[in-house]
């Protein structure tokens, strides 16, 4: 399909991104007020004040931008569930996470990001990754390719890795996060690959996938705000993807793990390495 949404829209949004990260994220980095966290379903998942209020400012920007688009984020969803429904038909949704790796932010840790992905009738046109420490962007945009914009404009084509064999790839694994009996499978068949490491922040694992320094990404969670911007720019890279029965991602679709990959050669091996 042809991208239905138009440069000067994506760099409006980019520019909301900015401006939210800049006012509502940055300056509470390191700075949270004693309250400013709070756990949801364990210790090791966390909303702070930085993803609430970042949020809340993208969310008014993007209605008075886009006001026929459907907004869907984190903490919008934690509040009212059925917008997930409505992102397979919705003529334009436009899905936030504001503080990607809430944990890291929390605790203080560098590795955080903006994760956003514009979607026209269910699909993903367009993903962006920020980090509002680098104050950088891994971008792309449906049939333009992949592209990494520095702090000072300068910008690069992205490309995924190459294939190589399966014991010499390096990935990212959250088997902590599996059901029984893929867990205990996962977590010892991820010895057959080189290496495996989880950042507890997608946006940073993406921009490794995207930029080629990882070869794989085996996630089980499949909320739509970690995963369509960063699969949509892994694929304008020339890299792969598909859900853990091999068809097609949808953000639409919110159960059954994803596996990342070089190529569908690649693919075909880890998933028979990591899960057979």
């Amino acid at each position: 399909m042809s991208v239905q949404f138009s440069h000067s829209e994506f760099g409006d949004l980019k520019q909301i991104i900015a401006d939210a990260a800049a006012i509502e994220i940055m300056p509470r980095f390191r700075h949270l007020a004693v309250d400013g966290a709070r756990q949801k379903s364990s210790a090791i998942d966390l909303v702070t004040d930085a993803d609430e209020q970042a949020e809340w400012r993208i969310r008014d920007a993007v209605a008075k931008r886009f006001p026929k688009a459907l907004f869907v984020g984190e903490e919008s969803v934690a509040r009212d569930v059925s917008l997930l429904d409505r992102i397979g038909s919705a003529d334009m949704a436009i899905i936030i996470d504001p503080v990607d790796g809430t944990s890291n932010f929390a605790w203080g840790l560098p590795l955080f990001g903006v994760l956003c992905a514009v979607l026209v009738k269910g699909e993903t046109v367009a993903g962006m990754i920020y980090d509002p420490v680098g104050k950088d962007w891994f971008v792309g945009r449906r049939g333009e390719g992949a592209e990494g914009i520095s702090a000072t404009g300068v910008s690069r084509s992205l490309k995924a890795a190459s294939p190589v064999p399966v014991s010499e790839q390096i990935g990212i694994s959250s088997w902590y996060l599996m059901e029984e009996p893929y867990r205990s499978r996962v977590a010892a068949n991820v010895a057959r690959t080189r290496a495996s490491f989880a950042y507890r922040c997608a946006a940073h694992e993406y921009r490794l996938l995207i930029e080629g320094h990882c070869h794989y990404a085996l996630y089980w969670k499949l909320m739509p705000w970690d995963h369509a911007a960063g699969l949509l720019i892994h694929t304008e890279a020339g890299g792969y993807s598909a859900l853990l029965d091999g068809s097609p991602y949808s953000p639409a679709k919110h159960h059954g793990g994803v596996l990342v990959a070089p190529d569908k050669s690649s693919w075909d091996e880890l998933h028979a390495a990591l899960l057979g």
